[in-house]
């Protein structure tokens, strides 16, 4: 018995299209996406492109029929012996038609190029506000993780043009099919085998162009890390807060080596994509070539014999030219089609991403005041994607009213526990409780609220003094009184006071008459930014370490009386202000080691007194 013969391989040319055809019908799947992002951004001029997108497909048929109708028009004009005039009144309506294509055209292709203006600019503002408000959602865990912002500038890389892309290019295949369609008929009508030759022809050529484009696509994505990397680069050796160290160090012509070398590989690795891809398109293009002019031989032949006129023949060699240029571009669409899909792919991986931390359904309201006090019950904490923890087992409880302070050598877990307190990442482990309430059943929003915070990192905004300090408080920006009780609460009206514009001053050095101040004086903005806000809490990690002894010894005095009834959580390293809380947690190692008042922690001769005396001996 014979057994069942193996099937025979498939051919590899047939395995390699259906192939890259799979790959092509796989990476236009962002294609309604990309409608519907045209769609928000402007609808009319949406529906002004597919209006003009319908009225150019039909253009390029009639424009072949009027000119054949205008040669034959001529040829029974001389068959007829009509004089100069009369023949020419015999093909004037034909001339007429076909001017009345012609200005059509002109005024679809001018329409059609205010209308991309316009979209592109209204596109670029919806997808960059998409972008923004995603940022705004997500998650500090995301920010802190360096493959985010890869996700990020490839998401931000030629989005908007990509989406507006998709979209010409849909439209234009539309427009090509209902071209391509009336032509073929004409085409038809004349030899199905002209019409075969025209499709079969330009295949080839669009296979290597969506191969090119698909390995340019991978080459940028690929190469995302080293693109902000060029871009880090080009901020150090341009920016206003790295020319002194840039200048005095002699770092310039370094970094610029660096930044130059990191270039020309992009560079290289460019040309040679686009090298291959020309020399690709320039060989299949010189075979379409070679089909268009032994079809033309073929037309002229059949012209000759007497089988058509020579307005047919004219017509048949207008369709077929535009036949294959109409599949041509077809193609070419699809080959933009495909690229376009593969970078809008990464705007779309961006906006799924979704936070971790989000307000519960029908969430509580965060307390205020706060009458039970904070509550950290067993808590430990690890990174995302980190193998150690950072904080073990915390338990903690602070009163309302209650001062108190972190200190702990850099890297024991002081500034994690105040993300923790505030919600910028809830425990790997425990609870973290606000009047008995694990801070995850409040509403996040109304939560962050009953906290002020300002960090040792804090943001210097190139505003007006009146925005840097309003921004604490965004719903009461226009509230002159608060703003200016915050800076005097914060210690900055003496500052403001100057200033040229006051509390109109613009600060930093980003804009024209900008004003630059001082480590100092900027800390002393931030402090007033976080008085901006009647928190029930309020947090200041490092708040003074630009200030002098004295000025330091004022804030914290006036913050004392300000903080009355609510509760402060002070990190500092200054161990003269730390013993003005009422109590201070020492953290070592992720782990509260000791906690106590001043007084107490020093009678236990620890690691508080040890980190106090070492201090003190610089004083002394």
């Amino acid at each position: 018995m014979k057994s069942a013969s193996s099937p025979k391989p498939q051919n590899a040319l047939v395995a390699g299209i259906r192939k890259r055809l799979d790959e092509v019908w796989d990476a236009v799947r962002n294609t309604p996406q990309a409608f519907r992002l045209v769609w928000a951004s402007s609808r009319p001029a949406a529906l002004v492109g597919v209006g003009l997108t319908l009225i150019a497909a039909f253009l390029p048929a009639a424009q072949a029929w009027a000119g054949k109708l205008i040669i034959d028009a001529i040829l029974d004009a001389t068959r007829q012996g009509l004089s100069a005039s009369d023949g020419l009144r015999h093909v004037l309506p034909f001339l007429g038609l076909e001017l009345a294509l012609v200005i059509v055209n002109s005024l679809t292709s001018s329409a059609r190029s205010l209308s991309d203006r316009v979209l592109q600019s209204q596109l670029t503002n919806h997808i960059n506000g998409l972008v923004m408000r995603k940022a705004i959602a997500l998650d500090l865990a995301f920010f802190e993780n360096p493959l985010f912002y890869d996700t990020l500038q490839n998401a931000r890389r030629q989005a908007d043009s990509s989406a507006l892309a998709i979209v010409k290019s849909s439209l234009q295949l539309v427009q090509q099919l209902i071209t391509l369609l009336s032509l073929i008929l004409l085409l038809v009508r004349f030899s199905p085998w002209l019409a075969l030759i025209v499709f079969v022809s330009a295949i080839p050529s669009f296979l290597a162009q969506s191969q090119y484009a698909e390995r340019a696509f991978r080459a940028v994505s690929r190469r995302a890390p080293e693109s902000r990397l060029l871009n880090y680069l080009e901020t150090l050796l341009t920016g206003n807060e790295t020319v002194k160290e840039i200048k005095l160090f002699g770092l310039g012509e370094a970094l610029l080596a660096r930044y130059q070398e990191l270039f020309i590989k992009f560079y290289l690795e460019d040309r040679a994509i686009a090298e291959r891809r020309t020399l690709a398109a320039l060989g299949w293009g010189l075979l379409s070539d070679l089909a268009y002019y032994g079809s033309y031989a073929w037309i002229v032949l059949r012209t000759l014999a007497g089988a058509i006129t020579l307005g047919d023949m004219s017509m048949f060699l207008s369709i077929f030219r535009q036949s294959q240029q109409s599949i041509r571009s077809l193609l070419d669409n699809i080959s933009r089609l495909y690229e376009s899909n593969l970078f809008l792919d990464n705007l779309m991986t961006y906006l799924e991403l979704e936070p971790a931390l989000v307000s519960p359904k029908e969430g509580l309201t965060a307390p205020a005041p706060i009458r039970q006090g904070i509550e950290f019950r067993n808590v430990s904490f690890r990174y995302p994607g980190a193998n150690s923890l950072v904080l073990r087992n915390i338990n903690l409880c602070i009163q309302p009213g209650e001062r108190i302070a972190l200190v702990g050598l850099n890297g024991a877990g002081k500034t994690t526990l105040i993300k923790l307190l505030t919600r910028l990442y809830d425990p790997t482990e425990g609870q973290i409780l606000i009047d008995g309430v694990d801070l995850r059943d409040y509403d996040l929003t109304s939560l962050h609220q009953r906290f002020g915070v300002i960090f040792q990192d804090y943001v210097r905004y190139q505003f007006s003094v009146r925005e840097n300090i309003g921004f604490g408080q965004i719903d009461a920006l226009d509230d002159f009184d608060r703003i200016q009780a915050a800076a005097e609460r914060g210690g900055a009206s003496p500052v403001i006071a100057g200033l040229p514009q006051g509390y109109d001053t613009v600060l930093g050095r980003r804009w024209e008459k900008g004003a630059e101040l001082s480590g100092g004086q900027w800390q002393k903005i931030a402090l007033a930014r976080a008085f901006m806000r009647k928190a029930e809490v309020m947090v200041l990690d490092e708040p003074t370490s630009a200030l002098d002894a004295q000025a330091e010894y004022e804030v914290f005095q006036r913050f004392g009386e300000l903080m009355e009834g609510r509760i402060a959580v002070l990190i500092s390293h200054r161990f003269s202000t730390v013993r003005m809380a009422d109590r201070i947690v020492v953290l070592a190692d992720g782990q509260i080691h000791e906690l106590g008042t001043h007084a107490e922690l020093m009678a236990n001769n620890g690691a508080y007194a040890r980190l106090f005396n070492l201090q003190a001996e610089g004083y002394r």
